[in-house]
This record gives structure tokens, C-alpha cells and sequence, in this order.
């Protein structure tokens, strides 16, 4: 098939589809100067001194939070900081489609919330997210500037002076309720699902592609992604030029 038939195949898809959802991964954001964990220019893969001697996975761990505070914090501050970034065209589009009727919600392991800023309105972030954070004790919630602002090694409660974290999904932690919860709801209901910007390799990803059981399975990634075998249609192609095709 050629480009030109498959772009017209993929539109005609989701033309027809009464029900779509959009599971997404870091390849996503890559596009908005949001580095992604595994590739070569990955997060994992940047050489800093300081955090040599820690497995990267480790870094952002449940484990390291409460166990070398201050080294999670100050791994989190260099790395994670997203607000300079801007939504893409990926996150515009996905909006517009949102507000056109077509796209029934994201599912997305992205805990920059870019879809949000562009638009978008159903949002399960099923790793959370660094726009929020939280006081670990009472509860008391702050915006996304505390932890990144905050001169202390690691931030503390206003109220109570326990340690403020950020609401994201670490390693060790189970997903959160109800956008996990909402997340299994949509992949059950939709007839058209499109997977942009993951290989699928992380198991919360993986497990959200296999609850999908529609009549559509669209593939949008530059590497190969699992799954691919079941899908009608799958790009190997910048996901920014991909959705810049829809009309």
C-alpha cells in the first residue's frame, strides 16, 4: 500500500469508528523537546556524574523517594521539569478530535500533561502526573512550581512539615485508581484504538493494548512496537507527521 492509500485508509478508519481512544507513550512528548527514558538520546542513557553509581529505574523508585530523599529530589528536579514544554501537534490534534466528537479519551504513561494544556478534556494519566504534588502526611496538595521551586533538598509541608512528593506513579507503586480504572473502562468500549509513541515494553501499557478487543488497531511509532501483527494499519514515521495527516 502506498503512503498516500495508507493515510487515506487511516482516515477513512477513523471516519467510520463511532468509539476511538489514543493510549500513548513517550515518543508523544519527544516531539514537544520532552526527552523519553529508553531510546539512545534517552533519559536513561544521559551520563551524569553525580548519578552514576544508581540504576536509572531506581532514581525514580518508591525506594529512593523515602529511602534517599534527597537524591531522588534532586534526580526529579534536573529531569522531569516540564513546564518550558509546549503541546505538539499530536496533543492538538487529539484535542480537536475530542471537541469533533471522534476521540472518546487518552490513555497516557506521560506525566508531563501536555494533552491537558492543548486541550484535551478526558485524560487517564495512568502514571500520574508532575502538575500536582502532595503532602505525604496530611494531604495538602500544591501546584506543579512547589517541588521545582523549593530551595529545600527535599520539600516539606507548609501545615505539617512532612515531605511534599509529586503525584506520579514511581517504581513499586500500583497504578492509580480511578484513572486506571477509567483507563480499563475506555480500552473495553472503543472500536478504534490508536497507539502512538510507545514500543509497549512498559507492562502498564502493554496490559492496556491487550484489554483492547474493537474492530481497529492502528500502530503509530518510529521503532517496532508489540502488537504489530494485529494491527490494520502501522507507520514507522515521525507521530507528529502522522497526525498532521488527519483531516
Amino acid at each position: 500500500m502506498t503512503d498516500e492509500k495508507k493515510y487515506e485508509a487511516l482516515n477513512d478508519i477513523l471516519e467510520k469508528s463511532s468509539c476511538i481512544a489514543f493510549l500513548g507513550g513517550a515518543g508523544v512528548s519527544t516531539e514537544s523537546g520532552i526527552p523519553d527514558f529508553r531510546s539512545k538520546n534517552g533519559l536513561y542513557h544521559k551520563s551524569d556524574k553525580k548519578f552514576r553509581r544508581y540504576r536509572p529505574e531506581y532514581l525514580l523508585s518508591s525506594e529512593c523517594l523515602h529511602r534517599e530523599s534527597e537524591v531522588f529530589f534532586s534526580y526529579y528536579r534536573k529531569n522531569l521539569d516540564a513546564r518550558k514544554a509546549c503541546p505538539n501537534v499530536t496533543h492538538i490534534k487529539l484535542a480537536e478530535m475530542e471537541r469533533k466528537g471522534k476521540l472518546a479519551g487518552i490513555v497516557t504513561q506521560n506525566i508531563d500533561g501536555l494533552h491537558q494544556i492543548a486541550g484535551s478534556k478526558t485524560v487517564h494519566e495512568i502514571h500520574g502526573t508532575v502538575r500536582r504534588n502532595y503532602c505525604v502526611s496530611c494531604g495538602k496538595e500544591y501546584d506543579e512550581n512547589y517541588i521545582f521551586d523549593s530551595t529545600d533538598p527535599v520539600p516539606k509541608c507548609t501545615s505539617c512539615g512532612k515531605m511534599v512528593r509529586p503525584d506520579v506513579t514511581l517504581y513499586g507503586e500500583i497504578l492509580p485508581s480511578p484513572a486506571y480504572e477509567n483507563a480499563v473502562d475506555l480500552m473495553n468500549r472503543a472500536d478504534c484504538l490508536i497507539i502512538g509513541g510507545t514500543s509497549l515494553q512498559v507492562g502498564s501499557a502493554a496490559q492496556m493494548a491487550h484489554l483492547f478487543h474493537g474492530d481497529h488497531l492502528i500502530i503509530v511509532n518510529k521503532g517496532k512496537t508489540r502488537m504489530e501483527g494485529k494491527a490494520e494499519l502501522v507507520f514507522h514515521e515521525s507521530i507528529g507527521f502522522v497526525f498532521d495527516q488527519i483531516w
